[in-house]
This record gives C-alpha cells, structure tokens and sequence, in this order.
C-alpha cells in the first residue's frame, strides 16, 4: 500500500516508518524539518534496508500538499505533522491552531482531491482533560485545558464531520497517553532541542551528565509515593498500533478513536528508578511545588485496541528504560560532538 506520513522524521513519526516499511508499504514522509532532522530517516534506511521518498513541505501549504498528493496518489495518510508542547501552545496558541488545525484541514482537502479515503490520526490523551474516573476509556467525556489539546479535539471534531459527510471515509483516531523509550536498535529516539518538556528525555539527560537534577513537581498527591502517576507506553508499541489502525481502515468505515497505553499507570519516582537501574546511573532531583494544571493520576482503558485493532502494548517500564538510555548516550555522544564542553 502507498502511504504518506506526515511528520516522518519525528520521534513517534520515525518509529512508525520502520514498521511501515517492515510491513511491505511503499511510503512517502512529508516534514519540514522544524523540530526534526534528516538524520533519523537516514537511520531508517539504515536499519530496514529499504528506501522511501522524502519531501520537505509544510502542512500550512495547501498548493504544495495538493501537488505532492496528486504526484504519490496515497492510498492511506498517517498524520503526525503538529506542534506538540503544551506549554508553549499557552504562549503562542495561534500559531498552534493554525498548524495543527489549520493544516490538517489541508490534508483533509488534498485527500479529497486525490481520492484518498484511509485517515490514521495522532491525537492525545489531552483530549480527556481532568480524569472524571479511572481508567479512562473512549467514553470519557471530552474535555482539555489548554490550547494544544484544544488543537487536537478541534481536528478530532472535523475528522468525525468529515466521515458524516462521506460514509466510504475510514478514519482512526489514536489517542496517546505518554510515549517514551526507542529503538532497540539504539539508532532512533526522542531528541528533543533545549530543554526537555517531557520526563524521560530529562530524566536520561541527567543520567548522562548533561543536567545536574531533575525536579519532580509535587509529591503530595494521593498517589502510592505522592508523586504523580501517568500511563507510559513504548514508542515501538506505539508505532506498531499504527500500522493496525491501517490495517483497521481496510475493513471499517467512520471514524473511531482508540486509546494507546498500557493501562496502568508508573508514578515519577518508579520511572526514575527504573531508568538509575537500567543506566547503573544516578538521577538526583529535587522536589518542586505543583505545576498548575497538572493531576495525579492517569491511565488509560486500552481494551479497545485490543479488540478492534488486534493490537496491545507489550513492553514494561523496564523495557522502555534501558531502550531508552542506549539511545540517550547515542545522542549525548552527538550532542557532545557538536558543542565542544558538554559531556560525551
């Protein structure tokens, strides 16, 4: 099947281009390499021994997207292509609607155009907002607290239009709960530019030396050790969903949202353990007030995947740790490489 992934170069992006060329697809990764670089695609071909085509657009240009869709003709879309920081969507929220809904509605249309009816969507578990219970299953009510994961329910909300309005449409809605880890290859994981957002690329960059402690914001919720418990899932579970969901659009119409994650959850300090005994490495930290906005405790009812997509998640935390250190020394190795005086 010819497929066009959006975002291809990214983090989750990267892993889901592996699977898709493990799994026979001829595909065609679109991104403007805006928080991403050539070097995970050139990784890619590396460990598949396989090649696809490369395009650098922006999702925002709606010419460009309606030529390159009427050139590849794409039989399915997997859509990553967004800004995804939380924090930073507060301080500049335009900019994040007009990516993350501004250009879907573009790929929508040049879908249309070229009669591509096969819509994989990367959504979030921040769609849920507070948690009214646990775990959370797709019935929960839809709610978010900030303009990124008002940015993801708008697109939810033009996807189920979009198959209203055309019942041959098949559209997965996958909502992820918190991706961490890599490859076991050591080749390709999350690399993100100055400071992390998220806690386990943190967490590795103090294992490695690059950041003196990590702060662990509260541990005073009602949680086993006080600190806050999130569903974390492995990239490659994650990336391997993706390619059910595809299989999924072969045999149903409509637009269906299914949650990813393991269905359980880690607290902050059981991750930092885990990571000090995957590492051999210390991870001090320090423990800071709250973060507002932020809860105690979410996990994900995942049973649907499972039973519509075929597809659960099979890796521990264990798993996700030490994946995750032979990428973060790989990539402190880099870094070290291109700013003489960090460590290496």
């Amino acid at each position: 099947m010819k497929i066009l992934i959006t975002g291809g170069a990214g983090y989750i992006g990267s892993h889901t281009l592996v699977e898709a060329l493990r799994a026979g697809h001829e595909v065609l990764v679109l991104d403007n390499f805006e928080t991403s670089g050539p070097e995970a695609l050139r990784a890619v071909r590396k460990m598949t021994n396989r090649e696809f085509g490369v395009v650098e657009a922006d999702i925002r240009d709606r010419t460009r997207l309606l030529n390159i869709c009427a050139a590849f003709r794409p039989e399915a879309v997997i859509h990553f292509a967004g800004l995804k920081a939380v924090g930073e969507s507060n301080t500049i929220p335009a900019r994040y609607y007009g990516v993350n809904v501004g250009g879907s509605v573009n790929l929508i249309e040049a879908m249309e155009a070229c009669g591509c009816k096969r819509f994989v969507f990367s959504s979030s578990a921040t769609v849920y907002g507070d948690p009214r219970y646990l775990p959370i299953d797709e019935a929960h009510p839809l709610s978010t607290t900030n303009p990124y994961g008002r940015s993801k329910l708008q697109v939810e909300d033009i996807l189920r239009d979009q198959a209203l309005a055309h019942s041959d449409w098949s559209i997965a809605i996958l909502r992820y709960f918190n991706p961490v880890g890599a490859h076991d290859s050591g080749l390709i994981g999350e690399n993100p530019t100055g400071i992390p957002n998220n806690l386990m690329p943190y967490v590795a960059q103090v294992a490695t030396g690059e950041r003196s402690e990590l702060s662990v914001f509260g541990n005073d919720y009602d949680t086993p050790d006080g600190t806050g418990v999130r569903d974390y899932i492995h990239v490659v579970d994650l990336a391997r969903a993706h390619i059910a969901a595809i299989d999924w659009s072969g045999r149903k119409t409509g637009a269906r949202a299914f949650n990813l994650g393991v269905g359980r959850g880690s607290s902050v300090l059981e991750m930092i353990a885990a990571f000090e005994g995957a590492s051999g490495r210390p991870v001090p930290y320090q423990i800071a007030p709250r973060r507002a906005g932020d809860i105690g405790t979410c996990f994900a009812d995942a049973t649907r995947a499972q039973a519509e997509l075929g597809w659960r998640a099979e890796r521990d935390i264990s798993d996700m740790c030490r994946s995750a250190w032979a990428w973060a020394q790989k990539a402190a190795n880099d870094r070290a490489e291109k700013t003489p005086g960090l460590p290496g």
